[in-house]
Order: C-alpha cells, then structure tokens, then sequence
C-alpha cells in the first residue's frame, strides 16, 4: 500500500477521435507533472483512465469493455471513465461495478483535483461542453518526434443527423490565433518537423472569436510568424474549402497538398436527409477545382453507408459518383444507430449486413484509387517526415501529399526529413531508396 502510495501508477485508455487522443496525452502530462508512473494499460495500474467515445453503439460497448478489463488486469485499481460517452450518459457509467469517478469533457482539465473525490460512483459532468478551447493539448504520432497533431477548435455547429458530437462536445470554440502560433513555435523548437492543425471543425475556426478571424488567417500566420517548415490541415468540410484557401496551398512552401474532406454520401436525397448542405454536383466542381490546381494532391474522402434511407439504387449512386472522382483515397463507415441523433428514429434502416458489405465494395475502391495514385510517383524523389522503424529495418515516412514509403537506412532518422526516391510499391506502400543526391521537391510540391 505505501509503494501505491509514494510510487502511484496510472494507465489511460483512449477510443475514438484524435480530439480525444490530445485530451489524453495532456491528461498524461499532468498525471507525470504529479509523480505518477504512466505504464501501458494492459501491464495494470492503480489508476486507470478511460477516455471514451460515443459515436456508434459500438464505441459505447468498447468503452465498456475497457473498463472491466481494467478491473480483470488490476482488482483494486480506481477506474475513471471520461470522454463523449462520460458525457452523454454518466449514470449508467458510474453504475459499472468498479467505477469511481464519471468526468465530462470540460472536466478533464481539473483532473488531479477531482481525483480527490472520495465517494464511488461520483459523477462531475457539466451539462454542455463550454470552456473555451486552450491550445494545450498535442498529440505526437507513433511515440515519436515525427508529427504534433494541434487543437486548434473544439465542439460543432453542424448538428448532422447521424452524430452525436455537438452534444458530446457542445458549440464551436476555438483557440487563440496568437496561443495557436505560440504552441507551433514550441512544437517546432521540440523538433518536430510537421504540425497538423485539427480538431472537431476546424473550417469554422475564429467565427466565435473577437474579432473574428479564419483557418485561412490562421494558417498565413502560421506561415509568416513561425519557423515550422511543413503544415498539415486536418479534415474540412467542403463548404469551408473556398478558393482562396486552395490558393493558400498551392501557393504556400509549407502547407502540404493534402485535403481530407467528409462526403458522407454521393446521392443528393441521402444528403439531405444526413442534414448536409450542399449537393452532389457542388462537390463534384470543388474536387475537380483541387485537382486542376493541385494536380498531385492528396484528396481523401469519409463515407457513410447504409444510412436510414439508402436503397440499393442510392448506393450504386454514390459508388459511380466516387468512381468518378479524381480522389486518392477513402475512409469508409458503415452507419450505426447513436441513440439521441435524429437519425436513430428514422425509417428505411438499413440491415446491418448489407452495410457492411457496402462499405467492403467502397473500400475495394478506396484502395484502387490510392494505388493507382501511389504508382505515379515511381521514379520520382519525395520528402518524407520519418515516423519510426517497422520489422526488418524499413524505415516508414510520409510524403507531403499522404503517401507511405517504407525504406532502408542507417539508425537515427525518426522525425528527421529525409529525400527519398521512390523505386517500386506493395500493398503495404511505396518502396524507395534514401536520395541524397536529388534536389529537394519545388515549394508546394510533394
């Protein structure tokens, strides 16, 4: 007991977005700033944190779970469940067997003192996420010094039918342009060789802020105040993406030719009902309006299949739309049912199976588009950020414009910038060779 005492290990379980993946690792600064031990969460721990997820009622199960497998790894560890699911429903969380302390969003940053609650079951959540968002939190990709994901803005506006996180992580609120850049100084001054700006809805940046301002304001700030040397953009919907902000990245030495735009459905009716707004035909001109500027750009698509409502026809509709599109890769759901979301109740739900064999159809033709997009850079010289080593000694970096390349070279190269030409591909990825020779890629380039 008092090695527990004067020696506390904690662990942190995390599901879900990497808004929740930042909130995780600020949490696990504090947790070490307090003296505890953070060790992974399957060696067991006198204090487990789950940060959960509630986006499907299959990330409510798994939130779940994890909390008894903590129990199973750990009898008398304390449990604390927090994240969107902690948010939307604290009371049948706090009546898990096990669990001590139920936490919402907002009260993740007051963590240490609530821990001191003593009574089992308690629960400290605020009615709606408010607390202004405080630019604190990053994330580091793969454990290393490779790419900082920052928060830039918390919370929705759009209030689509089939998610639950407005009310999760309540209305828009963003960061401070000025702590925003301040952060991007101190990732860089790290050593880290790439920023990605996220967060829930990072298009709508600055609208709550006096006076207001914009992603594009941000990002030309970034570009003119701060020394980091490649930028990514996390995903933005696609009214948000205007033509100055696409001139922005064909124009910029640092902003990577990467856009990661949420479709959901390529069928106008289905849009519709999903509460989108815009339509098939603005969407086709907008992916066609990067590509002409852009030519080799990474274009990424979320897709929802099976929503209430999707037959057969509005399937094979939204497969032709994508066929058309010069886009280079997909990240395909199938719908799940969120209890609280309009679309839960609506009619013409789709079976579970059919679904899924849906989505299994767009993923097949998700990674045709990537391979066909990959193999064009054959022969070419990309700069990677280095992510770290993979089994064999092949190095994995990423390209400006989202492309894997695993590689063979000395020790010592995780989160450096390496050119890299690139000599043939698998399934797995892209195959090249260290370029030292080879000029670096021209400004906007991949």
């Amino acid at each position: 007991m008092n090695d527990r005492l004067n020696n506390p290990t904690a662990s942190i379980a995390t599901l879900g977005c990497k808004t929740n993946q930042f909130e995780s690792a600020a949490m696990e600064e504090r947790l070490r700033a307090a003296g505890f031990t953070v060790r992974p969460f399957e060696e067991g721990a006198d204090l487990v944190i789950v940060n959960t997820c509630t986006v499907t009622a299959a990330t409510d199960a798994q939130s779940r779970n994890l909390i008894r497998r903590a129990r199973r790894l750990r009898p008398d560890c304390r449990v604390v469940v927090t994240g969107c699911y902690a948010q939307v429903d604290p009371e049948s969380l706090a009546r898990i067997p096990g669990v001590s302390l139920v936490l919402g969003n907002d009260e993740k940053e007051d963590l240490l003192r609530l821990l001191s609650r003593e009574d089992g079951g308690a629960i400290c959540v605020s009615e709606r996420p408010s607390a202004p968002s405080t630019g604190t939190s990053v994330h580091s990709s793969y454990g290393e010094r490779s790419r900082a994901f920052l928060q830039i803005q918390n919370g929705c506006d759009a209030f689509c039918a089939y998610c639950i996180i407005p009310y999760a992580r309540g209305r828009s609120r963003s960061v401070l342009a000025d702590q925003v850049l301040e952060q991007v100084r101190r990732l860089f001054a790290a050593g880290y060789p790439e920023v990605v700006l996220t967060g829930i809805h990072i298009g709508g940046y600055g609208s709550d802020l006096e006076p207001k301002t914009s992603l594009l304001e941000l990002v030309r700030r970034i570009e003119g105040e701060t020394p980091v040397r490649r930028l990514r953009l996390g995903s933005i919907e696609p009214t948000e993406i205007t033509p100055a902000l696409i001139d922005a990245v064909t124009s910029s030495e640092i902003l990577c030719p990467h856009f990661h735009i949420p479709l959901q459905a390529g069928d106008d009716p289905i849009l519709k009902l999903m509460n989108r707004h815009y339509t098939t035909a603005f969407f086709r001109q907008l992916v066609f309006d990067i590509r002409s500027r852009l030519p080799e750009a990474a274009i990424g698509l979320d897709v929802i299949v099976g929503f209430p409502g999707e037959s057969e026809e509005s399937f094979q509709r939204t497969l032709s739309f994508i066929e058309s599109l010069p886009v280079t890769h997909l990240h395909v759901f199938p719908f799940s049912r969120r209890s609280g979301t309009p679309a839960a109740t609506m009619a013409g739900q789709v079976p579970g199976d059919v679904a899924k064999q849906r989505a299994s159809m767009l993923r097949d033709l998700g990674e045709e588009k990537n391979r066909n997009f990959a193999e064009t850079f054959i022969g070419r010289t990309l700069e990677l950020v280095v992510e770290g080593t993979k089994s064999g000694g092949l190095y994995k970096g990423l390209s400006r414009n989202y492309l894997p390349v695993f590689f063979r070279a000395p020790a010592g190269l995780e989160g450096e910038r390496v050119r890299v030409l690139v000599t043939g591909g698998t399934s797995a990825g892209l195959q090249g060779i260290e370029a030292e020779g080879h000029p670096p890629p021209a400004s906007g380039k991949p």
